[in-house]
């Protein structure tokens, strides 16, 4: 571990310098109260600091103060270094920010507990961390595909559509359904579905552009947000999409399973005043009739169909079998 140092007198510097290299340590060096300021604040800086309270520029209590105020960056464990033993003075140091202090001289057994103190207490920091971490990652995605999962992908389509409007741009939604998922839970069963799945999830994510949100919307059904994309970009990714799933199969043990996909395009356009309900019903409505011409295909929203086109549609639709998609 790194340990920041920051002592205005040389020769304490030295010394400390030496005890902790002898301990095991790796050592940062500073002279005053604004060379540690800075350094504590480059990325990769050290988490753990023996501050001397009085140095040119800065105090080591300024400096706690100063660490404890920011919103971001990781915690620094600091340890105050004192010639002064009031229990006043320490007080205050303790209400500073600082963590521990050890007063001069010290012995090097004693620092050395305070610093594997120390460590142990960032360790803690790191673990509770990583835990909230993976609880907020549990929160908003699918545990199975690793997407975003329902509430999550709404959610981002939300943001995404706030932010369209106030700098009138244009954004893409493709909602996707794996073609006859069923016959593959039916066929092979669950098991294989959900890796067939898992699968298709990943082939999604490699086919959009990195900063597209994808999420699971339920069951076989996947939606993108195509930020900046006007109804022919969202296709030309949608169309890309369906390509990547259907263009080799599924392995799975030794079973080879080719999955196809449709999808549904719809968008909002610069200016347009749309709510996230109606750009979710265009790309079904559009997912609909992808389904309803053969599956496999990307179909595009422009508008309701005319009267006449409506008919031609249903007697269309009498020829497929749309509960299993």
């Amino acid at each position: 571990m790194k340990i920041l140092i920051a002592d205005d007198d040389a020769t304490q510097r030295t010394l400390l310098r030496a005890t902790l290299l002898q301990l095991g340590y790796d050592v940062e060096l500073t002279c005053d109260g604004a060379q540690a300021w800075q350094a504590l604040e480059h990325p990769g800086a050290p988490a753990l600091a023996i501050l001397d309270w009085l140095m040119p520029g800065m105090t080591g209590p300024d400096i706690c103060r100063k660490l404890r105020a920011r919103q971001n960056g990781p915690y620094v464990y600091v340890i105050l270094l004192t010639g002064m033993d009031e229990l006043e003075d320490l007080v205050k140091g303790m209400d500073a920010g600082a963590d521990d202090y050890i007063t001069k001289p010290y012995k090097a057994q004693e620092l050395h507990a305070r610093l594997r103190a120390g460590e142990r207490i960032l360790e803690l920091e790191r673990d509770l961390m990583d835990a909230q971490r993976a609880l907020e990652i549990r929160a908003t995605h699918d545990g199975l595909t690793g997407l975003l999962n329902h509430v999550a992908i709404l959610e981002r389509l939300k943001q995404e559509l706030d932010r369209a409007a106030r700098e009138d741009a244009s954004l893409g939604v493709i909602l996707l359904d794996l073609d006859h998922f069923k016959q593959v839970n039916d066929g092979y069963g669950h098991g294989t579905g959900d890796l067939v799945l898992r699968e298709a999830a990943a082939r999604i994510r490699d086919a959009v552009r990195p900063y597209d949100p994808v999420g699971r919307y339920g069951g076989e059904e996947f939606l993108i947000v195509a930020e900046g994309c006007r109804p022919g970009a969202a296709e030309q990714i949608a169309e890309r999409v369906r390509r990547a799933i259907c263009g080799g199969p599924i392995a799975i043990s030794d079973e080879s399973i080719t999955v196809t996909v449709s999808a549904g395009v719809s968008a909002r356009v610069g200016g347009e005043d749309i709510a996230v309900r109606e750009l979710i019903d265009r790309a079904d409505r559009a997912l609909y009739q992808a389904k309803s011409l053969g599956r496999n295909r990307v179909v595009v929203h422009h508008g309701e169909p005319a009267m006449h086109d409506m008919e031609g549609f249903a007697a269309l639709s009498d020829r497929f079998d749309y509960p299993t998609r």
